[in-house]
């Protein structure tokens, strides 16, 4: 029902930057009160939570792996939420994947997640 789709994954070297963008659309999305998550999953590894965003944009949760160098936002007048990823190691290869739960909250837990996109690949070299 929800349609949530990412975009802005690429080649980039250690220390480089991008920014993932997110575009939902359908009947339930932030703009319904939606928090909404980044996740990423390499080749044989869970998938693991990266940061989140609650429905009003005004508070923000990030993995340890991640504080201080990406960081987390919204637009909803646009319906869309990014990611801006800078000083980026070859450890944060993997596909990124955009999400959002029902309760406008900051979950880390990919459980709480009910809506899912179908994923960017960013890849880092060394």
């Amino acid at each position: 029902q929800v349609q949530l789709v990412e975009s802005g994954g690429g080649l980039v070297q250690a220390g480089g930057s991008l920014r993932l963008s997110c575009a939902a659309s359908g009947r339930t999305s932030s703009r319904n009160g939606n928090g909404m998550g980044w996740f990423r999953q390499a080749p044989g590894k869970e998938r693991e939570f990266v940061a989140a965003v609650t429905s009003s944009g005004t508070s923000t949760n990030y993995a340890d792996s991640v504080k201080g160098r990406f960081t987390i936002s919204r637009d909803n007048a646009k319906n869309t939420v990014y990611l801006q990823m800078n000083s980026l190691k070859p450890e944060d290869t993997a596909v990124y994947y955009c999400a959002a739960n029902l309760g406008g909250l900051t979950a880390s837990s990919r459980y709480a997640y009910r809506y899912w996109g179908q994923g960017t690949q960013v890849t880092v070299s060394s």
